[in-house]
């Protein structure tokens, strides 16, 4: 009996270890395949994405590393001798009026716009959400108000110019309450303030529409209960609205603050900087400097210390969330 299981055993064994062999063959052959076909999906995800990492290191990687290189040398585009200069640009920059002015000049203006602009919108989304019961024809009013966030800023500039000068609508309307309005783009004085009635006007559409989209998540349960706890309107929207709007918020105050250390477009259409310097800005700064006065590296170094700044205000705006911005979990 013992020789017929020796011998049982003895059959057995090269069959199952030629059928393990072939289940670990075809386990391999599956994982080849399997390996094979993976590779063939990562080749054709990476080939759909391409063009969009070569346009990005072309069109916003390269002349990033360009820039950092040429703001340490002396790069004149014609005429003068290259050369390698260190952190004079920076020194430089630091030491001209026309910079320093123009780091006034641009926090004056996101200091003004940046509160303006997000008030305004936030009041007009605030009327013209699903819970405003003032205004009638709501959707026209939204339509009317992002219009002019839609519009090339050349044509915002152009009408504005309209209203500003000497003869124009906003020293008429002045004239009606016995004001003599001044010259707006000729007054060192009052070309930016000018300016900035343009930005506000022209920016706040767009971040009304995202006010306007945070209002419609929040739930109408919550302001319920808060009026049955005997809460007012401007309480519900103190303690109810703002703390489940403060993600939006968040998100709309670093996107305005950097478009307004960016501004360039009106001050090129309207003032060119002047007069004198009162509404020169950073970004108009790098444009005389690099393409009108051919010194590519120190408008590189302006370009830098603008990157910094911004930088710096987008970190502490970061950091500073986790006091007022409630996220729901």
């Amino acid at each position: 009996m013992r020789s017929v299981n020796t011998d049982a055993v003895r059959e057995i064994e090269p069959r199952v270890m030629r059928e393990g062999g072939e289940a670990r063959g075809d386990t391999g052959a599956r994982g080849g395949r399997f390996r094979s076909e993976r590779r063939k999906e990562a080749i054709f995800g990476y080939s759909f994405v391409a063009p969009n990492f070569i346009g990005f290191a072309l069109f916003v990687g390269f002349p990033v590393v360009a820039s950092a290189i040429l703001s340490l040398f002396n790069w004149p585009l014609t005429g003068q001798r290259r050369g390698f200069v260190g952190l004079h640009n920076y020194v430089a920059a630091f030491n001209s009026p026309v910079f320093l002015a123009a780091l006034h000049n641009t926090a004056y203006y996101a200091v003004v716009y940046v509160p303006f602009s997000m008030a305004i919108a936030l009041f007009c989304a605030s009327m013209l959400s699903s819970r405003g019961r003032l205004i009638i024809g709501k959707r026209v009013y939204r339509i009317i108000f992002l219009l002019p966030a839609i519009t090339p800023v050349v044509t915002n500039a152009v009408i504005f110019s309209l209203i500003f000068q000497q003869n124009g609508l906003a020293n008429r309307l002045l004239e009606v309450v016995g004001i003599r309005g001044p010259n707006w783009f000729a007054s060192e004085t009052f070309a930016m303030p000018a300016i900035l009635v343009m930005s506000i006007w022209q920016g706040f559409g767009y971040n009304m529409v995202l006010f306007a989209a945070a209002l419609e998540g929040i739930p109408q349960y919550l302001y319920d209960a808060a009026a049955v706890d005997g809460a007012n309107a401007v309480r519900q929207f103190r303690h109810v609205t703002l703390p489940l709007l403060s993600p939006a918020t968040f998100f709309v105050l670093v996107t305005t603050t950097i478009s307004a250390f960016q501004v360039f477009g009106q001050i090129y259409v309207l003032t060119l900087g002047g007069p004198g310097n009162s509404t020169t800005t950073i970004v108009y700064s790098i444009y005389e400097e690099a393409f009108q006065l051919f010194h590519l590296g120190y408008a590189s170094a302006f370009a830098w210390v603008l990157f910094v700044i911004i930088l710096v205000l987008t970190v502490v705006n970061f950091f500073g969330q986790k006091r007022w911005v409630h996220y729901e979990h």
